[in-house]
Order: C-alpha cells, then sequence, then structure tokens
C-alpha cells in the first residue's frame, strides 16, 4: 500500500476587514482551525489573515512559506513536499481565491503533476462579485489582469479589448493599481463607443463598497466616484 500524501486546501482570504462569518462559511473557518502549514504571497499579510478569522492556534506556530517571486518547478516541489509526505496544507492568496488572478494557480499545477489532491472552498472573489453585480454578460467573459500603464498603450488596449467585446458579446474584466483607478476610468471614457457599458465595482465587501453600470455615455454626465487607492475591478461590455 502507498504511503498517504496530504491534501492541497485552496482557502480563500477576505476582500475587507468584514466580519469573517459575513464571507466565509463555517466549514472554510474550520478548514483553517485544521491546518498549521500554509503557502502564501506574504507570510505577514496572511498572518494578520489567520488573526482576523479567528484562527485558533497560536499563530507563530502556524508555518507560512512564501510563494518565491519566480517560482520554478525546484522551488514549487520544496513547497508542496510536506504534503507529500503526508501532511495537508493550505493555499492563501493576498486577497480572494487563491489561484485566480494569483500566482498559487502554478502551485496547484504542480500538484495536479504531483498526483496530490487540490480541494477548492467558497469565499469571496472581487472578480466573480463584481461580474455577478455588473449586469453584463455572465456567460461569456475574460479577465485580463493590469492594463498597461503609459496613455497611449493603454487606449489602444481598451479599444482592443471593446471590439473583442463587440465581435463575441464578451465581458471584458481588468484591475488596475489603485492610486492609478481615477486615470483608468478617464482612460475608459475617452477611448470607448458612447453605448459600450462599463462597469466600475469598488472596495467589494468593504465599508466603502460601491458599484454601477452606466453607458460610457451616461458616465461623462454624471458625477465620478471616488477610486483613489482603493481596490477597483472595471468591466466593459461593448453592444
Amino acid at each position: 500500500m502507498s504511503a498517504r500524501t496530504g491534501s492541497l486546501h485552496l482557502l480563500p482570504v477576505g476582500l475587507s476587514t468584514a466580519d469573517p462569518a459575513s464571507s466565509h462559511p463555517a466549514q472554510v473557518l474550520r478548514q483553517f482551525d485544521a491546518l498549521d502549514y500554509f503557502i502564501v504571497e506574504r507570510a505577514k499579510t496572511a498572518r494578520a489573515e489567520l488573526k482576523r478569522l479567528g484562527y485558533s492556534r497560536p499563530i507563530q506556530a502556524a508555518e507560512l512559506l512564501e510563494i518565491p517571486e519566480k517560482p520554478d518547478r525546484a522551488s514549487l516541489d520544496t513547497l508542496l513536499a510536506p504534503l507529500q509526505a503526508g501532511r495537508d496544507g493550505g493555499l492563501m492568496s493576498e486577497a480572494g481565491c487563491p489561484a485566480v488572478a494569483d500566482p498559487g494557480a502554478l502551485v496547484v499545477r504542480r500538484a495536479h503533476e504531483l498526483g496530490l489532491r487540490v480541494i477548492p472552498y467558497v469565499g469571496p472573489s472581487s472578480l466573480l462579485l463584481a461580474l455577478m453585480a455588473s449586469g453584463l454578460n455572465g456567460q461569456s467573459f475574460a479577465f485580463h489582469g493590469y492594463l498597461p500603464q503609459k496613455p497611449d498603450e493603454r487606449a489602444q488596449a481598451i479599444k482592443q479589448l471593446e471590439k473583442e467585446s463587440a465581435k463575441y458579446k464578451r465581458t471584458q474584466l481588468f484591475i488596475e493599481t489603485p492610486y492609478r483607478n481615477t486615470a483608468m476610468l478617464a482612460s475608459l471614457l475617452e477611448s470607448c463607443a458612447p453605448s459600450t457599458l462599463i462597469c466600475v465595482a469598488r472596495g467589494l465587501t468593504s465599508s466603502s463598497e460601491w458599484l454601477c453600470t452606466r453607458s460610457a455615455a451616461s458616465w461623462k454626465k454624471s458625477d465620478l466616484p471616488d477610486l483613489d487607492r482603493q481596490p477597483t475591478v472595471f468591466l466593459l461590455l461593448a453592444s
């Protein structure tokens, strides 16, 4: 009989400081408590999240290994070695669901290659929450991460996404570094056709949560929200 291997538990992290009971099912909170080994992006923020979630073990007793900035097979195998030895482990993102717009995807892929069991759990995802509340097409959508920083390149990227959206009736999702949110919204309004629908989803699950979908033409006639230094998801759907 082969030796038992551990399982990789994909554990969502909160998007804000809201009460964990409002964002995490009890089963997920129990699973955090059941583990003492976690693969994380940054140990400091992971410890803060464990504390926020009411982790019942001593925080310092939890073993947290960080994903390297440029992971290779050897470093991924090091992260997963405890699981191969029979120990269960958790994968945490910085915010939201691990492995979705997140470097943890490489850990998950390697876990499959090694024959380890991967177990996902329900929890907050800013991308899915924004898509759900946008009223845009949830049958066909794509997430594009960060768009180019330079204004001309960013405008060109937006126009290309709008063109693809019109062709495939696809909702396009993307994000921006929070201090560039205002410039992103301005570029969207300048680049998109008047009829293109644009959704802005700010601070989801936080006390500053704000979400609205309007045509580009309507946005130009409205008071614009304060997006400075607040996590925001942008969505567009061309008509």
